[in-house]
């Protein structure tokens, strides 16, 4: 289960990124966060901003209501999801990980 964590903007959702994977798209989950591989490679944000966009697409929001929180030159990130609460995101991410 992916532990998502309440924000008073939203909520933290914490993501393990794989970059220079083979395909873009949600990988599953693991160690209670949600696995995200892109296809470009770890450098100058270019992978951050893909993850972004994906899971905008994923979550049915604009990219814009992403924000990361911590773990820029890492593979573990946290995610802020501005105005969705936990509840509503986990049942978008169920759907999610059970199709990877």
């Amino acid at each position: 289960m992916i532990d998502l964590t309440p924000h008073d903007r939203g909520t933290v959702l914490p993501v393990r990124a794989q970059p220079n994977a083979r395909k873009n798209g949600i990988l599953g989950e693991r160690a209670g966060a949600l696995r995200v591989g892109v296809t470009v490679a770890p450098e100058k944000g270019k992978a951050n901003a893909a993850i972004a966009e994906i899971l905008a697409e994923a979550l049915g929001c604009r990219a814009s209501s992403l924000v990361l929180l911590s773990g820029e030159t890492a593979r573990d990130k946290r995610f802020l999801v501005l105005d969705q609460t936990p509840n509503a995101i986990r049942a978008t991410l169920e759907t999610l990980v059970s199709d990877a």
